[in-house]
């Protein structure tokens, strides 16, 4: 498929889904977002991975029951939602704020999450945090905040402090990243994600990722902000990941794809896993072959688990979002 095939691709996939673009109010500028499905019905929130965006639920969307919404968001600094302002940088726990700004853009009671890897992560806190808000969740091959190792924490910190900083650096001086030709993206994406996404998919995420240089014709440069780079999670311990596993009981459905990593000790995931078969009679826990980025690359393998699993116990709610 040639550049201009490449970049256009999206464009009509949106178009034939009926997709709509939405920008949500915060303080430090606006979240960005893809609407898909009927308007007047409150929408699945769908959070993405670690320097991904909205666009990697593209393909996966189109396969899950067209009578239900979603709305998926680009997280700040990613896609095309606002950075955080200079001289911050970026913590987890401001997903408990940016959820209730969505809540209270739309009038909602009630949230509905579907997310990825990072995103995964961000909801398993806020659902166990504010239990009473959240009616169903589902995670996509990640599933809890992971655990370090002492020293390797200790390191890790001494390491990215540094980093950071540099890279707040070059944002004030606003000047443009390196830039690249469009299929030259489309490999360093690949490489990046070590093939757990296809080159076929690639558009997806790039879309949202990408800007056309002001300097190079026919050149593109990544978008999105390189302090997102040097983040360091939830950093508590797994006692405290125990402890919310306790709070989730709501329909909660887990999709894990055989071939991508646990990125910790896998006894840590098994032991949140025993909670919530323990005290949540609607959990599951539901393996799909594929990396990482299956449900993106491959979505046809994630849509019935995940069809199934709605068609199970989402409820429709005529919670309108009037300022759309």
């Amino acid at each position: 498929m040639d550049t201009q095939s490449l970049e256009t691709l999206v464009e009509r996939h949106d178009r034939e889904h009926g997709v709509q673009e939405v920008r949500i109010p915060v303080p430090f500028g606006e979240l960005a977002g893809k609407w898909w499905g009927p308007r007047n019905v409150r929408p699945i929130v769908c959070l993405h991975g670690w320097q991904d965006n909205a666009g990697t639920f593209d393909t996966l969307i189109p396969l899950l029951p067209s009578h239900m919404s979603f709305l998926a968001l680009d997280l700040p600094g990613h896609g095309y939602s606002s950075r955080i302002p200079d001289g911050m940088s970026y913590q987890p726990m401001n997903v408990f704020y940016l959820l209730n700004f969505v809540m209270q853009e739309y009038g909602w009671r009630k949230i509905s999450l579907l997310s990825h890897s990072m995103g995964s992560v961000l909801h398993y806190a806020y659902a166990a945090i504010f239990p009473t808000r959240v009616d169903l969740l589902i995670s996509l091959d990640a599933l809890k905040p992971q655990i370090f190792r002492p020293e390797g924490l200790v390191s890790m910190m001494a390491e990215l402090t540094p980093e950071l900083l540099r890279a707040d650096l070059r944002n004030q001086e606003r000047t443009e990243p390196p830039s690249y030709t469009y299929a030259e993206t489309v490999d360093r994406l690949y490489e990046g994600a070590v093939n757990s996404i296809t080159r076929e998919a690639c558009p997806f995420l790039l879309q949202r990722n990408l800007r056309k240089s002001a300097k190079f014709p026919d050149r593109y440069y990544f978008a999105r902000d390189s302090r997102l780079k040097y983040g360091t999670g939830f950093l508590w311990s797994q006692e405290v990941n125990k402890r919310l596993a306790q709070n989730l009981t709501m329909p909660f459905l887990f999709v894990k794809a055989t071939e991508s990593p646990y990125w910790e000790r896998k006894q840590y995931y098994d032991e949140v896993i025993e909670i919530l078969e323990r005290n949540n009679a609607r959990f599951e826990l539901r393996y799909v072959e594929g990396t990482h980025h299956v449900h993106l690359s491959h979505p046809e393998r994630v849509a019935p688990v995940v069809a199934d699993f709605l068609n199970r116990y989402w409820q429709r709610d005529e919670e309108m979002a009037s300022k759309l």
